[in-house]
């Protein structure tokens, strides 16, 4: 009779050895119930293979082809025969039963020129902020090319295919005399920037010579600039324009200065 109660005694104290044990685990991080947790209830813990969803959160796919019992039996929902109910028998978006679709009904209209090369814009305005930002520094001595743009941010090299043209708009807060060379002008940009002191100089860049002016690390030996195809070449001889290859131009970028006529004179001309 001793020797039961010593063991009901020691099994009653396990017994409450292992419910402080459990009350003291239940505070853990690690504790899946946030509720208050009971005597008889089972600690469970948060693990990777004990993870799962919710009940009912995720629901199976219905099993087609297994009986007449659930209700997607033989034909599977198919219906008898017909295109659609063979395998692979799925019908085109514009697909219209036989008739010319529309795609084919509509005329086509325009094309694409492959030997065209679009020039990235670029207005004299954009520029002159960036100078008043500081992004940009211009001096007297200093010849701006469009590595310079990109540099500052301006333009983006990825962008720039074929070259870059210069536009007005925003001339009329042009104030700094900018010194640039680009690759085509319109006239309005060309009396912008000469009337704010500057020089523009237009300049034909091929593909490769526009690639060794972007990204000169690429080359170990940087190629000559090639001249302009016959299709530019009055482009970038005509001063009216400030192409490189003009005369009036070259005695200008080497210091040599006269009285040159202006665009009004030259149209007048």
């Amino acid at each position: 009779m001793l020797s039961l109660r010593t063991s009901f005694t020691r099994l009653s104290l396990q017994n409450s050895v292992g419910r402080q044990i459990s009350r003291s685990l239940s505070v853990s991080p690690k504790l899946v119930s946030d509720g208050p947790v009971h005597d008889d209830e089972p600690v469970m813990f948060l693990t990777l293979n004990n993870i799962s969803d919710n009940p009912g959160a995720i629901k199976s796919k219905r099993r087609v082809g297994r009986g007449i019992g659930s209700s997607k039996g033989k034909t599977c929902g198919r219906g008898m025969k017909g295109q659609k109910s063979r395998a692979g028998g799925s019908i085109k978006p514009f697909f219209e039963g036989g008739q010319t679709p529309f795609h084919k009904r509509v005329p086509k209209r325009g094309f694409t020129n492959k030997y065209a090369t679009p020039m990235e814009p670029l207005n004299v305005g954009i520029i002159q902020d960036y100078i008043d930002m500081g992004r940009l520094n211009v001096n007297s001595e200093k010849t701006l090319t469009i590595k310079d743009l990109c540099n500052a941010g301006i333009l983006t090299e990825s962008r720039i295919k074929h070259g870059v043209k210069l536009l007005a708009d925003g001339s009329d807060r042009l104030k700094s005399p900018i010194n640039i060379e680009i690759s085509r002008a319109s006239k309005a940009a060309i009396t912008a920037i000469e009337a704010a002191g500057g020089t523009i100089t237009t300049v034909h860049y091929n593909r490769l010579a526009l690639k060794a002016l972007l990204k000169p690390h690429r080359f170990d030996i940087l190629p000559k600039r090639a001249r302009p195809p016959p299709k530019l070449m009055p482009y970038y001889t005509s001063y009216e324009n400030r192409g490189y290859l003009s005369p009036q131009v070259q005695l200008r970028n080497k210091g040599v200065f006269f009285p040159l006529p202006t665009l009004e004179e030259e149209e007048e001309n």
